[in-house]
């Protein structure tokens, strides 16, 4: 084994065995690298990844192409998940490199001191697909590193300068941080509307959530029905379509096709979390119950088999089984009608139900096997079959399970079980939220018991976070998106338990980003901390990703911390992280859905709502119904169960005390309050 078997990444793991002199990513490889005069083979993927197994089985696991490795280079692997820092910083300088080509696996060639020179993305065994063979460019690349290494190094000197610069080169615009912003952004992103099939652009689709979850506000703010039709076509389409998991519950990564129908099959907790928030919000906004079930659906799924014994959520589910992507989640004709037939004297009709609700064919829709999709109404459905639509549900039930439990005697995907703070912040914030929500008390106890763990494991006593968690050990310093995630998920385990310790780590944690993460000139946040081990840069990442920015959820977190507590610095921290993006956010609002959220909760303002009174009896739980069905993504809330002195925990409550004899409700906005209320309807009219 090789050095690899050290570490806690599966991915890294994955690799201990390869006869590669593999080095996790540190100073050991480094100091080598120095001593020897020898050029860097840095290799980053991760787990799910498709690419990286292939690339894996062909070069890595092979004798010849391992031997090279080792003879020319120090070979450096990394998991992106776990390092997003040092994957950000290469996929950059590849990317340029490339003009515009990047991806994992993630091949970047390195003088001794880091410093990229050349680079690319999977590079086959033997030359095809218009590309050279790895073992060629191994060999080529080295000769150009000791025939040319001085132009090489200033090449690479000239390339960090560039990526040094890159994200200070935006400004801000003369539309501010303003109403005309967001609607000119709702604008733009209803242009790249596909109106047929839902989503952005053609293909390949990703579900892109951030930019979901702003149409739905900007619905919330102006009305304006077509923006809220791309949000409900689009998730209509996407959980209709192969990207969902029809029998399971929860999504896949993407969609390679334009339709939603043919997925990347790793199934991804960001993925899920933010997800299952926006069908979660899509019901509260249309009361349509589809977007609940698929959200229900996929709480229930991560619940059944994303949850780890300590509390916490693992990360990833692999796209392939037995060698084969796809193969676990597909299906023939014939086993559908093998599965189905003792069920005949129940359910005399079932493999009808099956082939016309998921369009099974014999020769299929997939490499000659079927991927569950529903391609028609269940009206329809049920009208072609002589059923109600009562009927089809309750049989399809027990046909859902039937081929569910017969799916789990398959080979299942591989495992990525390390916990990653901020995917499990993401997770935490949609389950706590949809606790309080749907009054799910098992979505509750669920979130709170990976809150413990959360803090417990993955906070150090001196109030700072680790990274991962895995094989009893959490390692590696927290990143800007790990306090930000973390941050939302205590807010939202507040106000569904309100729990002052929930509130009190949150702005704990806020503290520790303004100290660590706020860059010298106070305009937004680095994405490592200050006192994070020093990279050939600092990276400050501001668009999103397949999650959010760091730089955008965290303020956010501001903006709800400053009306927890009318603190005004923190309201100054978030309009500095937003102000640079105005002009990028017009011109480019794809790429900054997040920041686009926290514009408008800027814009809009939040309502302060503070509540006095004991949850648990009648008149103040109808206070809390009525704050929690409706989609109200501009509101906190704070709530005593007596009156509150000058020492409460949390500032909002600071004060308020019982009125009449009765539950009383304060509605404040930038901290003018309106006449207290007592009842649901006085509520609610003051929230409109």
């Amino acid at each position: 084994m090789n050095r690899l078997q050290h570490e806690t990444s599966p991915y890294l793991l994955q690799h201990q065995d390869n006869p590669v002199d593999w080095y996790p990513w540190g100073e050991a490889a480094l100091t080598r690298a120095r001593a020897e005069d020898k050029p860097i083979l840095l290799s980053i993927g991760y787990s799910a990844c498709h690419w990286c197994h292939v690339m894996a089985h062909e070069s890595f696991e092979h004798e010849p192409t391992a031997a090279l490795m080792n003879e020319l280079y120090i070979n450096i692997k990394v998991d992106r998940e776990e390092r997003p820092d040092i994957d950000d910083i290469y996929m950059q300088a590849v990317v340029q490199m490339t003009r515009g080509h990047g991806g994992w696996p993630l091949t970047v060639f390195l003088t001794p001191e880091g410093h990229p020179f050349y680079g690319g993305t999977y590079f086959p065994l033997e030359p095809r697909y218009g590309m050279p063979s790895f073992r060629e460019v191994l060999r080529a690349v080295h000769e150009a590193y000791t025939s040319r290494r001085e132009e090489l190094e200033e090449n690479a000197r000239r390339l960090i300068q560039a990526l040094d610069r890159s994200e200070l080169n935006l400004e801000g615009d003369e539309i501010g941080l303003s109403a005309n912003l967001l609607n000119m952004a709702a604008v733009g992103l209803r242009r790249g509307f596909d109106k047929v099939n839902g989503g952005f652009g053609s293909q390949p689709k990703f579900p892109n959530p951030m930019n979901l979850e702003y149409l739905l506000r900007a619905y919330r703010r102006t009305g304006h029905e077509e923006t809220l039709h791309v949000v409900t076509l689009t998730l209509q389409k996407m959980a209709r379509g192969g990207i969902y998991d029809q029998l399971g519950g929860g999504f896949h990564r993407y969609s390679v096709d334009a339709f939603w129908l043919v997925p990347h099959f790793e199934k991804m907790l960001y993925d899920n979390a933010q997800l299952s928030r926006l069908y979660l919000h899509a019901w509260q906004v249309t009361g349509d119950p589809f977007f609940r079930r698929i959200a229900e659906e996929t709480y229930d799924y991560v619940l059944r088999e994303m949850v780890a014994p300590e509390g916490g959520f693992y990360s990833t589910t692999d796209a392939d089984s037995e060698g084969e992507e796809g193969k676990f989640f597909v299906w023939s004709l014939e086993e559908i009608e093998d599965i189905l037939q003792p069920l005949t004297e129940e359910i005399p009709d079932a493999v009808d139900i099956a082939v016309e609700v998921w369009g099974v064919t014999q020769g299929g829709n997939f490499e000659g096997h079927n991927i569950l999709y529903v391609p028609n109404e269940d009206a329809v459905v049920a009208q072609r079959l002589g059923l109600t639509v009562a009927e089809l549900h309750a049989r399809l039930t027990v046909i859902k399970d039937r081929l569910y439990a017969a799916r789990t005697q398959r080979v299942a995907p591989g495992l990525d079980d390390k916990i990653l703070t901020a995917w499990n912040g993401m997770m935490l914030a949609s389950l706590a939220e949809a606790a309080r929500v749907l009054g799910r008390a098992d979505y509750l106890t669920a979130a709170e018991r990976a809150g413990d763990f959360l803090l417990n494991t993955l906070c150090t006593p001196a109030g700072r976070l680790y990274r991962t968690f895995n094989h009893g050990r959490a390692r590696l310093n927290g990143y800007l998106e790990d306090y930000a995630s973390l941050i939302d998920a205590l807010l939202e385990l507040y106000q569904s338990t309100f729990v002052e310790r929930w509130f009190v780590q949150a702005q704990a944690l806020a503290e520790v980003v303004l100290q660590h993460f706020r860059a010298e000139d106070g305009i937004g946040f680095y994405d490592t901390s200050a006192d994070h081990e020093k990279l050939i840069v600092r990276p400050r990442s501001l668009q999103d990703n397949a999650t959010p920015s760091g730089t955008s959820m965290m303020a956010k977190q501001l903006l709800r911390l400053y009306a927890y507590t009318g603190e005004a610095r923190y309201y100054a921290a978030a309009e500095s992280a937003l102000k640079p993006l105005t002009a990028a956010m017009r011109t480019y609002p794809q790429a900054f859905g997040e920041a686009l959220n926290a514009v408008e909760m800027l814009v809009q303002g939040l309502a302060e709502v503070a509540i006095v009174g004991n949850p648990t009896q009648p008149q103040t739980a109808a206070l809390l119904d009525a704050l929690r069905r409706p989609f109200y993504p501009n509101v906190i809330t704070a709530l005593s169960r007596s009156d509150a002195g000058a020492e409460a925990a949390v500032p909002l409550l600071r004060g308020r005390t019982l009125r009449e004899a009765q539950p009383t409700v304060y509605v404040c906005r930038q901290f003018v309050c309106a006449r207290p209320v007592h009842t649901p309807d006085e509520l609610t009219a003051l929230l409109h």
